[in-house]
């Protein structure tokens, strides 16, 4: 109950913030913007922007993990603030520093979501899809494609789900486990859902013979499960 309350406050405490932030934005307060997240950075996750920058997704990762166990909860309310300073950058035009924040805040949202996050503390998959919307085109770290690929799968976008998944072939990932579950799942779905989700299944088929064809009927030592990470990274 206390942990629940206190995920509460931190979200009240977001939202009023988000609203100020705006404001300020309204009034080109950029700088005392910048300061109201680093504040509530500070307050409730122990963290500052240039630690939060500075530090790897995963070592950032790390810090919110408690006796082994993700704090999913926190990492996206501490992404939501990553997102509301790359948005001050894009108004500001600085597109070196917006486009390194965006890229972190989508992989620490699809681990956060991974993990268990509770995806409706602040619309987490409306604010993940807004970030795939500005990112749209860029190279995406295999890392993040890795998280990227189930995400896309679940939510019934199967043709962008296979992009992810051949973009990580590109990159020289050992995905081949990883797509070859994808395309056993996809086999065995519902023909109508595979339409409505882009990838029909006579493509299912042709996409399942081109990932054997990119690598062979050989063991990968991925996982089974065709993640080749843990499961929170």
């Amino acid at each position: 109950m206390f942990r629940r309350d206190y995920i509460v406050r931190m979200i009240e405490d977001m939202t009023a913030m988000v609203a100020k932030v705006f404001s300020l934005k309204q009034e080109r307060k950029t700088t005392e913007a910048l300061w109201e997240i680093d504040e509530l950075l500070n307050r409730h996750f122990r963290l500052n922007s240039r630690l939060l920058n500075s530090l790897s997704v995963d070592d950032v990762i790390a810090m919110f993990r408690l006796g082994g166990t993700l704090e999913a909860d926190r990492l996206q309310g501490a992404a939501r603030m990553l997102q509301e300073e790359a948005l001050i950058y894009d108004d500001r035009g600085r597109e070196d520093e917006s486009l390194p924040r965006w890229m972190k805040t989508l992989h620490f949202y699809l681990a956060a979501r991974e993990n268990g996050a509770d995806t409706g503390l602040i619309g987490l998959d409306d604010e993940i899809d807004r970030v795939l919307a500005r990112v749209n085109g860029l190279l995406l770290p295999a890392k993040t494609e890795r998280l990227l690929v189930p995400y896309l799968e679940e939510r019934g976008r199967y043709a962008k789900a296979e992009d992810a998944l051949f973009r990580l072939a590109e990159q020289g990932e050992d995905a081949a486990a990883m797509g070859r579950s994808f395309y056993g799942r996809l086999a065995a779905e519902d023909p109508d859902k595979l339409e409505q989700g882009g990838l029909p299944l006579e493509e299912v088929v042709q996409g399942r013979q081109e990932w054997e064809r990119l690598y062979g009927q050989g063991n990968t030592g991925e996982e089974e499960n065709g993640q080749g990470e843990e499961k929170e990274q």
